[in-house]
């Protein structure tokens, strides 16, 4: 044994010089990465504690997630990056997606019940036709280029920029699951692009109620197609796009510094002057003044109703894009205003009529829901309990009287509730709004806010009727002198369920 460890160790000594020469030969090639090592920029800064718990503060506050990374001097340090300054929050997100299926559950089914109930039970169908195509078609053309022409801002400082937004949306390019913090900051843009859908596909609906059983489905269509491009989409960008001449809230800039929480000029004064004008267009039904034209089914028209109002608060609490107190504000005055303009519409019937009909509870409701609207996340409670007594007189006087006296056929009222009310909504948040009830009123209308707003509100007013009317007539006039607007008085005798679905709403057959 130690005569084979004494023989190892004379070879290693041996071999010793044999290393060492190696070892000075061979190339270095170890030092290589230490040198690449020492060109790779060091990791940007971790946040600090202080900075994620603001990251989470800002979360549950709905506020700007990039504060949080600022030092003392006001910058982000370079290469700075959190979560939060680029991740959505899922309890908005959650919300969010909540409230957009709200909305749709208003025009489907809620809309079309509503609707569908108030006229004779031969053209039932061809509502909830005229409904559905209006969800596909308009989808399909916000998915093309409508919400990049209201939401986008790349035509901005351009002349067409004070009509559209920007084309870099076409196709929905570029909406993906992360934010767009022009408008939310913590929810997926994608989800805010399908949220703003939503109004979209009510807002020609609502058309559908004053031109009911007596407009042929493919002339609705094609009225609709052109109406979202001359009417929608610039009233839209203009009201609510970030680059919007009429966006008095977010833009420092808009020519016009009106505010419109969730619709009353967008939605409401659009599709209600333009209704007025397309069925005076059209004419009345035939028999109209001469034979009883009563709703086939008040139960299918109290359940719509019921629906309207359960998805309203998608419509109006969702415009907050958070789950915040302002979304909160506006689920409250929601409420009120809608209570009590049904009960209001109904006290009237019963003083003056000596009876409160279903009809006039359902259209009070709807009354309510449409007149706070505009104001509903900027007024405080007793704004929306003023808001709603007004909603129950106005409407009702436009609808009762106004109505009958000029004698226009607008089948299902959507003159008398959308338009005058939401006309009058859009007054009454001019006078009613408070920074009390929304602190987003500061930003840029804190000199307006219970001085001039009211005098802006008018000015967006005039620019929505003057846009509704002249573009409801050219689109109208060009389509009843080309393809024409109406059936024949033998189809529209059978019904347009019939002329236009080949189906019956009821088999009383079976």
């Amino acid at each position: 044994m130690n005569s084979l460890l004494r023989t190892l160790t004379i070879l290693a000594l041996a071999a010793a010089p044999y290393w060492a020469t190696a070892a000075d030969s061979a190339p270095a090639t170890p030092a290589a990465p230490a040198a690449e090592a020492a060109k790779t920029p060091p990791p940007p800064p971790a946040p600090t504690l202080e900075q994620r718990i603001a990251g989470l503060e800002a979360y549950l506050g709905n506020g700007d997630p990039s504060a949080v990374l600022k030092d003392a001097k006001g910058t982000i340090p370079a290469g700075l990056t959190t979560p939060a300054a680029s991740s959505t929050g899922p309890g908005h997100n959650g919300f969010m997606m909540i409230c957009a299926a709200l909305v749709l559950f208003m025009t489907l089914p809620g809309l079309f019940l509503f609707y569908g109930g108030l006229v004779r039970s031969k053209n039932v169908l061809s509502v909830v036709a005229q409904c559905f195509g209006l969800a596909g078609l308009v989808t399909i053309l916000w998915w093309a280029v409508g919400y990049s022409l209201v939401f986008g801002k790349s035509f901005d400082g351009t002349l067409l920029g004070h009509i559209f937004g920007g084309s870099e949306f076409f196709f929905m390019n570029g909406v993906t699951s992360a934010p767009n913090t022009d408008y939310a900051y913590w929810i997926s843009q994608n989800v805010f692009s399908m949220y703003q859908l939503m109004f979209a596909i009510i807002t020609p609906a609502l058309i559908v109620g004053a031109v009911a059983e007596r407009m042929k489905f493919s002339a609705l269509m094609a009225f609709m197609t052109a109406w979202m491009f001359l009417v929608y989409f610039p009233m839209a960008h203009a009201i609510w796009g970030i680059t919007g001449d009429m966006n008095g809230v977010w833009n420092a800039k808009a020519t016009i510094k009106a505010i419109d929480f969730a619709g009353g000029t967008v939605v409401h004064m659009t599709s209600g002057w333009s209704a007025l004008l397309l069925c005076i267009i059209l004419g009345p039904r035939l028999g109209f003044g001469k034979k009883s034209m009563s709703p086939h089914s008040m139960v299918l028209c109290a359940i719509g109703t019921g629906m309207l109002w359960v998805g309203w608060y998608g419509f109006n609490a969702g415009s907050a894009l958070a789950a915040d107190g302002v979304a909160a504000q506006a689920f409250t005055t929601t409420t009120l205003a809608a209570a009590v303009a049904a009960f209001t519409w109904g006290a009237l019937e019963w003083i003056l009529r000596k009876h409160a009909s279903v009809l006039g509870i359902c259209s009070g409701a709807v009354a309510g829901l449409v007149v706070i609207t505009p104001a509903t996340g900027f007024v405080s409670t007793t704004g929306a309990v003023i808001i709603g007594v007004l909603a129950g007189v106005v409407p009702f006087l436009a609808v009762v009287y106004l109505k009958s006296k000029l004698g226009y056929d607008d089948a299902l009222d959507t003159f008398g509730v959308h338009a005058v009310g939401g006309t009058l909504g859009a007054i009454l948040t001019g006078i009613l709004a408070t920074v009390d009830a929304n602190a987003n009123l500061a930003t840029n209308l804190k000199d307006v806010v219970g001085q001039t707003l009211l005098t802006e509100q008018f000015k967006a007013i005039g620019v929505t009727l003057v846009l509704s009317l002249v573009a409801t007539a050219i689109i109208a006039y060009a389509l009843k002198a080309t393809i024409g607007l109406r059936p024949t008085e033998e189809d529209e005798s059978r019904g347009l369920d019939i002329s236009d679905h080949g189906e019956e709403g009821y088999n009383h057959n079976s």
